[in-house]
Formats: structure tokens, C-alpha cells, sequence
């Protein structure tokens, strides 16, 4: 009798393949309105993200964003000025051209989606009336509107990925925390019965395209490619 596959295993979702609530128990966020300053209050690792966070403490109440590269514990930084410095928060349209910046807002107001993993940060290209392009990681030029939000700076924790973790153990606890899977066990390398690819008959079997209706346990392989075959 053959076990629950993984995939069947992750979509009903137990404990095992659950990631723990108190790893994104910071939510990231700007404050409502930008104005006066702010003051770091802590820095702090948290185990669901790959860069420090910051508490910052402003008009009685307090947010948290990214920490940006050389941010001390007592610093305070600029909440809507065109005053332009390291961790100083500003819409884009007050943001010069070929200014490092990240955490960068997808809509107005949204709290900042973009650019917040370790070492990264992103330029402003050009500005057209009221849309603002940006440079992103992957090297294409992305639109945004001019009152989109951002931090000053590069986001701290730059060369986490140069230090290899020596302990397979490291490597499972790193991945636990953010609910994801490992070690993962190769498809053919099962059995027959744990997996549509499994049994050792097989080592190379060729590519598969599930259905798009196809249950959780027989969606494997190719999930819905644009395209298939060797790319000539």
C-alpha cells in the first residue's frame, strides 16, 4: 500500500508542511502618513526573512521595515522630507535618478512589496510625468506611479549566500522556518506506488504533462509549460 505523496501531503496542509506563525509575526509596513522623523529602536533577526528588521518608533506608535546597510540602534531617520540619506523614506518623485533604494511600493500605500531580501537594492532610471521607472534585480525596467514609497539605501545582511552551511542540520532548520521542503528526494528515486515517476525502471523518463484538472499526487512534471521540447 502506497503513502500520501508529497504534493498530496503539502496541499492538505498539516503541521508538518506548515510554516509557524510567530516566524512573520512582523508585518512590514510604512506608517499612513510620512512626516517628522523616526528613531531605531531595535534591531533584530526573524527567522522568516533573510535581512534584519528594524523597529522604528514614530509619533507614540511604531512600524518595521528592512534594515539598510550601517543602521545603528538609536539613529534617526527622515519620514517624508526631501532631505536624501541613508534609511530616509521618500516617494519616488522626490527620489534623484541613480538612487540605491529598496522596499520599494507595488501601489501607493501598499507598505512596500519589492526589493527587501538581504544585500539587494535597485536604481531609479528615468521619470515620465507621473510614472517612475525602475531597474529591478532581473535587469528589466518596471513602471511605477511617483507616489510610490521607498527606503534610501541597500538592505543589510549582504553575503549571507558566501558563508557555506557546513551541517546538513543547518540547512534543515534554515528551511523549516520558512515552510519549505528538504531534503527534497528525487521523483524517480521512489517507488512506483509513492509517485507517478517513481520505480528504478526508469532513471531518465521523459518530460510529462500533467492536465491542468489533474488532483494534487498526479500534477507532476510539467505544470502547464509555454512551450516544450529541446530549445533549438
Amino acid at each position: 500500500m502506497g503513502k500520501t505523496i508529497i504534493q498530496q501531503a503539502r496541499g492538505k496542509g498539516s503541521f508538518t508542511y506548515r510554516v509557524k506563525r510567530k516566524a512573520f509575526r512582523y508585518k512590514l509596513q510604512y506608517p499612513k502618513k510620512l512626516e517628522d522623523e523616526g528613531k531605531v529602536v531595535k534591531l533584530f533577526n526573524s527567522a522568516g526573512h533573510t535581512a534584519p528588521l528594524a523597529k522604528i518608533s514614530y509619533d507614540k506608535e511604531s512600524f518595521y521595515i528592512p534594515a539598510f546597510k550601517g543602521m545603528i540602534e538609536g539613529q534617526k531617520i527622515k519620514l517624508g522630507t526631501k532631505e536624501i540619506a541613508q534609511g530616509n523614506i521618500l516617494k519616488l518623485k522626490d527620489i534623484p535618478l541613480k538612487t540605491q533604494i529598496y522596499n520599494l511600493e507595488s501601489r501607493p500605500g501598499d507598505g512596500g512589496v519589492f526589493i527587501k531580501t538581504a544585500g539587494s537594492s535597485v536604481l531609479i532610471n528615468k521619470k515620465i510625468g507621473k510614472d517612475i521607472f525602475v531597474i529591478m534585480p532581473s535587469k528589466k525596467e518596471r513602471k511605477f506611479h511617483e507616489n510610490c514609497r521607498a527606503i534610501i539605501g541597500v538592505v543589510a545582511g549582504a553575503g549571507r549566500l558566501d558563508k557555506p552551511i557546513i551541517k546538513a542540520g543547518k540547512k534543515y532548520h534554515i528551511k523549516k522556518s520558512k515552510s519549505k521542503l528538504w531534503p527534497r528526494t528525487s521523483a524517480v528515486k521512489v517507488n512506483a506506488i509513492d509517485h507517478p515517476f517513481g520505480s528504478g525502471r526508469g532513471k531518465n523518463p521523459k518530460s510529462k504533462i500533467a492536465k491542468r484538472n489533474a488532483p494534487p499526487g498526479r500534477k507532476v512534471g510539467l505544470i502547464r509549460p509555454k512551450r516544450t521540447g529541446k530549445r533549438k
